[in-house]
């Protein structure tokens, strides 16, 4: 198994931790990036079967140098075609664990070309999977009207100054590169805050175009219909909008009635399908946040699947 490769997988340690990885089990990587995490399950249970997703294509290729020669099924798709790909590569289509790493990878946003980072000068692209047809983060900043961009910088950014941004980019566009779009909100006034100015842009932007949200609310109850009795799900994630649908829904399916509080008896019939592992997200600890900066904002939850009545 190649180690030189330079992107460090986050919070390895507990996500094994989580998933208790066994030789001749079955596991999804939904988000295999570099192939870290995939690589840390089979540093333990060497004998395991992975089906792991990606939607880009550089990824797959570095991964696939990094796995090769272990059980590792790579498919070149979003992980919301897990189900059906589970189906179709296992009798029963279960898995004993599954694990999300949710958000751009490191390698994405150290690769000026991609256009994920505002400190590097590049195509202002965003997409997870640079072959698609899905608009660019450029074409949503040179087509959308001021308020519908500022729709986008508030709802996915939680930006305060989303229309101040979005009427200064609809006066100064065309706008093609990263850094032109970073010096841009640069220039405006704006709060003295830890985080860059255009930390929050560059984030609602990238969400936008990879429809990420949508893609999390609707891979929760999937992942959780894919896993077996004992089973566990566990989702990484690196920023509140992520962290909070994801809390959410482990809360609605850890919980048998979701009827309202006042109301004397239930009527909803719902079932609890998981239990929570831990109540509140695991965090990185001081050490791995020293030496890998990006860990600071990394959560994790775990839910295991409960027995079907």
């Amino acid at each position: 198994m190649t180690e030189n490769i330079p992107h460090q997988p986050i919070m390895v340690a507990e996500i094994l931790d989580a998933l208790r990885p066994k030789d001749h089990h079955l596991y999804i990587d939904g988000t295999l990036g570099a192939g870290g995490h995939t690589a840390a399950i089979l540093s333990v249970a060497p004998q395991a079967r992975i089906i792991a997703f990606d939607r880009d294509p550089e990824a797959i290729a570095l991964a696939k140098s990094r796995l090769e020669g272990f059980d590792v099924t790579i498919i070149h798709d979003s992980y919301l075609s897990m189900q059906k790909v589970l189906h179709s590569y296992d009798i029963d289509g279960l898995a004993d664990g599954i694990l999300l790493d949710l958000g751009a990878s490191s390698m994405q946003f150290d690769r000026a070309e991609r256009g994920f980072a505002f400190r590097l000068d590049g195509p202002l692209d965003m997409r997870f999977d640079p072959s698609s047809d899905g608009p660019t983060a450029a074409d949503l900043v040179n087509e959308l009207p001021a308020d519908a961009l500022a729709d986008i910088l508030y709802r996915f950014g939680e930006e305060k100054q989303s229309r101040r941004i979005a009427r200064a980019i609809v006066e100064a566009r065309p706008i093609y590169t990263t850094r032109q779009l970073a010096t841009l909100i640069e220039k405006l006034p704006h709060s003295r805050e830890k985080i860059h100015p255009a930390t929050r842009t560059f984030q609602a932007l990238r969400i936008a175009v990879n429809d990420e949200l949508k893609a999390v609310e609707a891979v929760i109850p999937m992942a959780i219909a894919c896993l077996r009795t004992g089973g566990r799900l566990a989702v990484l994630t690196f920023h509140s909008l992520e962290d909070r649908l994801v809390k959410q829904a482990f809360k609605q399916a850890a919980t048998d009635c979701l009827c309202p509080p006042k109301q004397p008896l239930c009527t909803c019939g719902h079932v609890a399908t998981v239990r929570l592992i831990n109540r509140k997200p695991i965090v990185a600890s001081e050490t791995e946040i020293k030496d890998n900066q990006r860990a600071r904002s990394a959560k994790l939850r775990v839910v295991e699947r409960l027995p079907t009545s």
